[in-house]
């Protein structure tokens, strides 16, 4: 999942920092293989965020914790404008290291 959304300027290290803070227990729950978060290089008021679970499952188990619901209401308020989630099913062909 890819998720975009923009803030304030002034409010995107506060979102930047909640995100920062739910890492860790994110990245510990069953099923989570990536959770990645980002400033936008190129539009200071823009944030990224990349979720990889290993299934479906995993993700709505996701959805209904305790950080999901923390960050909603964080975050959600300093938010200018819809949020933009994509969501996509893939297989994985290889990894290359």
């Amino acid at each position: 999942m890819i998720l975009d959304f923009s803030t304030a300027a002034a409010d995107r290290p506060a979102a930047l920092a909640q995100l920062d803070g739910e890492r860790e227990q994110v990245r510990a729950m069953p099923g989570n293989v990536a959770f990645r978060v980002y400033a936008d290089r190129e539009d200071e008021n823009r944030v990224g965020v990349i979720h990889e679970w290993d299934d479906e499952e995993s993700f709505v188990g996701y959805q209904q914790s305790d950080s999901f619901a923390r960050s909603g209401e964080v975050l959600r308020p300093m938010m200018i404008g819809a949020p933009v989630s994509r969501r996509f099913h893939a297989e994985l062909r290889e990894t290359l290291a």
